[in-house]
């Protein structure tokens, strides 16, 4: 169960996660033990994933962010285990999750310019036995970066 100090750990490790224990012990009316084993405890209980830099895709290229809607010829086990596998294999696409509604999947993107996008599409995606047809979305610009969770 989580108290209130361990949301605003939380919620500062969100913000910024190379705050130091004694930031942490600051920012927490704790001493930096105290904030270093409790940020230690969240990390074993699992809410606490890991650490990530968080890169500007622009400036390694990536222009072109899309969404992808994927729906499978067929449903099973199977169609969905492959279809699994080659998402896992491509780094163009970021994060993928099953979906309730017409699609199947919703793919996120990131693309170098239209033609990789265009070459995803058509070379990767479509030729998979499982995928019956997707659907592509371009994003023209993002409003809202992906922002820390409510805590």
């Amino acid at each position: 169960m989580l108290d209130a100090t361990d949301q605003m750990l939380l919620s500062a490790l969100q913000k910024d996660a190379h705050l130091t224990a004694q930031q942490l012990g600051d920012l927490l009316n704790l001493s930096p033990s105290q904030a270093g084993r409790r940020r230690q405890r969240l990390e074993t209980e699992g809410y606490i994933k890991g650490y990530a830099a968080r890169l500007d895709p622009n400036k390694l290229g990536l222009s072109v962010q899309g969404f992808v809607q994927v729906h499978l010829g067929s449903h099973g086990p199977e169609q969905s285990e492959q279809f699994s596998r080659l998402v896992r294999t491509r780094p163009e696409i970021t994060s993928a999750w099953t979906m309730t509604g017409e699609a199947d999947y919703l793919l996120r993107v990131f693309c170098s310019d239209l033609g990789e996008l265009n070459r995803l599409l058509h070379e990767v995606l479509l030729p998979h036995p499982t995928v019956a047809r997707v659907q592509s979305q371009i994003v023209m610009d993002q409003l809202k970066s992906d922002a820390p969770l409510p805590t």
